[in-house]
């Protein structure tokens, strides 16, 4: 092989290293975002839950208080 050739090779398999690296770190920072898409997922969840309970304690309720003020108690 001459020199060329060999430089040549040389950078593309530079290239090829840094590419693979930069591939990993961007597969760690997908992996961490769909960690917390996933959490954030649960929480909305988890507050769409007791939205829904409370607007079903409010429903029952009928929102209104039938009885004296507190004041005349």
């Amino acid at each position: 092989m001459t020199k060329e050739l060999e430089d040549r090779l040389a950078r593309l398999e530079e290239t090829v290293y840094f590419q693979e690296q930069a591939l990993r770190e961007l597969n760690d920072a997908l992996v961490l975002q769909q960690a917390q898409l996933d959490e954030t997922e649960r929480l909305l969840e988890a507050a769409r839950d007791r939205l829904r309970a409370l607007a079903k304690v409010m429903e029952d309720d009928g929102g209104e208080d039938t009885g004296p003020p507190p004041h005349y108690l």
